[in-house]
């Protein structure tokens, strides 16, 4: 992928990012991975370092400009995500986003290093929305924004809304939307969050559970139960088992729907343990979907 910044129409940009427009032909592009709305490569130079730059594609409806000031609000806040630096419009009129780059992603993922990791997600919803206001939040329709596509699996949409019955999801909170380990990076002892694509108001205890089923199912119970203890020390509050149950089997249904629409691949073994924790877990188990 071929970049030039200097032809980036730009909406805002911090003095960092004038310094790499000055450079011109000195930028140096590396690859990185890459996600299913954007094209991401890293930005080098020995004069002022390593930077990211995310270019959406024509047809995503993110609101980048939201996502520039949701980043920057959380940095001032001392939550550990990227300093956004600039954002502005291709001339395709696809747009972009220029970061700070912070690390590569978190490998060997040890136990031990959940606790950092879940303090970040704790201290992110022990943020007051209502005390920024100037943020302006999304709140969406929990079922329409994470289950796209529900209409044609029946049998997910009936096991959704019997769990969601037992349930009244509070969207006061600002959420991540898929916090889970390859959306961490790390340069020595620092941890950052990054993609925040889905950053809106949600269901604290969503988030949470999302991010513990995902440990549990690519993982190990051992990464989970860490992530769940540090999560609970540094939220200073208990996650019943009970809640927790609940709000994991939401995080399921919703893993099963994307893994069929096909946007979540997974290895026969993976498949295997997502067989085993639906068999035993305290409320899909009643669903039969490990048996489908």
């Amino acid at each position: 992928m071929t970049v030039r910044i200097e032809l980036v129409d730009w909406v805002e940009r911090e003095e960092r990012a004038e310094a790499l427009l000055r450079l011109g032909d000195a930028l140096m592009t590396f690859p990185m991975k890459q996600g299913f709305e954007a094209e991401v490569v890293r930005l080098h130079s020995d004069a002022c370092g390593s930077f990211v730059f995310k270019i959406w594609n024509k047809h995503s409806r993110h609101d980048v400009s939201f996502q520039y000031r949701l980043l920057s609000v959380l940095f001032k806040r001392g939550i550990s995500v990227s300093r956004p630096l600039g954002w502005g419009v291709m001339p395709d009129g696809t747009y972009a986003l220029l970061t700070t780059y912070d690390g590569v992603s978190v490998d060997p993922l040890k136990p031990e290093k959940m606790q950092a990791i879940a303090g970040i997600l704790a201290e992110l919803h022990q943020l007051n929305p209502s005390d920024i206001e100037t943020l302006n939040m999304p709140q969406y329709d929990f079922v329409g924004y994470h289950f796209q596509g529900l209409d044609s699996h029946p049998d997910i949409a009936a096991a959704l809304q019997s769990i969601l019955s037992k349930v009244q999801m509070k969207q006061d909170r600002i959420i991540h939307g898929d916090f889970h380990p390859e959306n961490i990076v790390e340069d020595g002892e620092r941890f950052t969050v990054i993609d925040w694509t889905n950053g809106q108001l949600g269901d604290p205890r969503y988030d949470f559970a999302w991010s513990y089923f995902l440990l549990r199912l690519y993982l190990s119970e051992q990464h989970a139960n860490y992530f769940r203890t540090a999560y609970v020390r540094v939220a200073a509050h208990e996650v019943p088992q009970q809640e927790l149950d609940i709000y994991e089997a939401i995080g399921i249904l919703r893993w099963v729907l994307l893994h069929r629409n096909g946007h979540v691949l997974a290895k026969p073994e993976v498949l295997e343990h997502l067989n085993r924790l639906l068999a035993s877990h305290a409320i899909m188990k009643g669903f039969g979907f490990h048996r489908s």
